[in-house]
């Protein structure tokens, strides 16, 4: 039987869109109230229902018993899998139908995977049972069992095979009006113009459904395996994963930027970095740590690339001779993620791209090491103008990352030397010229991911370093006394997980890559 469904989406305005959906919603409702009601005016008029006990609402699952049947992954269905031309059960959301003549279509999607399953009136299947799948209620939950056919259907993940409908129980319905359409919420941005689409903040207020969509799925599959490859090549380089503490007594990395919360008779703050207990593992012997969990930030910027929660992959390691034993390291653990995600998430890369555009991701090997007074030095030449121990701006970063680009064909890139009086004061200063430090950052797509350093390891230069800045020392005493029982040298920085996945991407702002976004005006879902 061929029965690949049609593509119906056609350029409309929203006026149009919007008609159409509240047509499609009064529709709907009305299938609903008539899907009850058939069922008793087949039975007043001596119509007997044969196909009574192969649909209907499943009993609310308290885990009472095992079932008689088992569930096949949608993703497992293809036309050389063993059950083909037999019965399967599969459970899924029930996502759309289309009516065409005397045959119901209906998609349904388990997590990102998509099949199409067939349904139309036949000796076994009476029309109470079409007129109830009709009536099902969009995004719930249900359960089918149908014979697996060979077929071509294009609009489904599963293109080569179909379900045919033999029984169909509602598992958990959905509420008939959502205030949020996937449609809408997966349309992509060339088209976001001409049709209705849903805007970040309804996206994220109805978080929920936001994450059913294929490129969401996607997008937190590929953030999993940046946080596997990160956290395994470490480990195979003999890197110990440590936990540390997120409540602490003393902000950590000084500043207001910090959240104060009572703590029974007095004050504690939430951690902006793991370092100070990254630096004490390093004290007490662990010589290569990594750590990954949540930073806060009490930083009230409203921009695409700052949270005030995130996660933060932070390592930090003893090295032999210099800090570039360090940045090497960085470098490689990051080239094998990317490496790992271009070889893995093929498939999930090429689904956010279908909604948002961007251009593959680029990088050398080994990575390409700048000094900041190169990089100041590229500025100049292009028309920029700054000073030689200025920071780089946001705007300076990403026109230096378009320049980097050009001459070099990278998106991946690490800046060293960075000018002492930008960076803190516990980053050690440069050997060679006191008016910069051994301090790096790294960049993807011209914007920064991670900044990093050799840390001063000697207490009394740390605290020489401190009370030239005018920082009372009794305040960070803990942290100073951290290196007085001997501290071998030593470097690392922090990762921003979500500003990885962003730009690896190209998605263009962090909220898209953090699960449930936390911001200056969002603390809700």
């Amino acid at each position: 039987m061929e029965s690949t469904e049609a593509n119906v989406d056609q350029k409309v305005s929203k006026k149009e869109l919007n008609k159409m959906k509240r047509k499609e919603a009064a529709e709907q409702k009305k299938r609903e109230n008539q899907a009850d009601g058939d069922h008793q005016e087949d039975t007043q008029a001596g119509e007997t229902d044969v196909s009574s006990d192969r649909y209907g609402n499943r009993p609310l699952n308290q885990s009472k018993t095992y079932g008689d049947f088992t569930l096949t992954p949608v993703n497992d269905l293809n036309k050389t899998h063993p059950l083909l031309n037999k019965s399967v059960w599969i459970r899924g959301r029930y996502q759309r139908n289309r009516i065409q003549g005397k045959t119901t279509f209906i998609i349904v999607r388990h997590q990102k995977w998509t099949i199409q399953c067939v349904v139309f009136v036949s000796p076994e299947i009476s029309k109470q049972m079409i007129k109830f799948v009709q009536g099902v209620p969009r995004e719930s939950i249900i359960d089918i069992c149908g014979v697996l056919k060979e077929s071509v259907v294009e609009s489904c993940s599963q293109q080569d095979v179909e379900l045919h409908v033999e029984q169909l129980f509602i598992v958990s319905a959905s509420a008939p009006r959502l205030p949020l359409q996937l449609e809408d919420a997966m349309r992509p941005d060339d088209e976001a113009e001409e049709l209705a689409a849903a805007n970040q903040n309804t996206k994220l207020d109805n978080r929920i459904i936001d994450l059913r969509t294929q490129v969401n799925q996607s997008i937190f599959r590929i953030e999993a395996g940046i946080v596997s490859l990160f956290s395994n090549y470490l480990t195979s380089k003999d890197f110990i994963n440590i936990q540390t503490p997120k409540m602490i007594g003393a902000a950590s990395e000084g500043g207001a930027n910090v959240f104060k919360l009572n703590y029974f008779e007095r004050f504690a703050y939430l951690a902006q970095s793991p370092q100070l207990y990254k630096q004490m593992c390093i004290a007490g012997d662990f010589d290569k740590v990594f750590t990954i969990g949540s930073v806060f930030r009490a930083e009230d910027s409203n921009t695409h690339r700052h949270l005030t929660e995130f996660i933060g992959m932070d390592m930090e390691m003893a090295f032999q001779h210099h800090y570039h034993e360090v940045i090497d390291v960085l470098g490689e653990t990051l080239i094998h993620v990317f490496k790992g995600l271009q070889e893995n998430f093929k498939e999930e890369i090429a689904t956010v791209n279908t909604q948002y555009k961007s251009e593959p991701f680029k990088f050398l090997e080994p990575t390409l090491r700048l000094e900041f007074r190169e990089g100041v030095k590229m500025l100049r030449d292009a028309g920029w103008e700054m000073g030689d121990y200025d920071d780089l701006s946001t705007p300076a970063e990403k026109f230096l990352g378009r320049l980097v680009k050009q001459k070099y064909d990278t998106d991946f890139y690490v800046m060293d030397k960075y000018p002492q009086e930008v960076r803190p004061f516990y980053t050690m200063p440069c050997p060679f010229d006191k008016n910069y430090s051994n301090s790096y950052d790294f960049f993807m797509r011209g914007e920064e991911i991670m900044s990093g350093a050799q840390r001063i390891h000697d207490p009394e230069l740390l605290t020489e370093r401190a009370t030239s800045l005018g920082i009372d020392v009794e305040k960070i005493k803990s942290y100073v006394d951290s290196f007085r029982y001997g501290c071998p040298p030593h470097a690392g920085g922090g990762i921003g997980l979500e500003r990885v996945c962003m730009l690896f991407l190209g998605l263009g702002n962090i909220r898209k890559t953090s699960l449930f976004p936390r911001d200056p005006k969002r603390l809700a879902p």
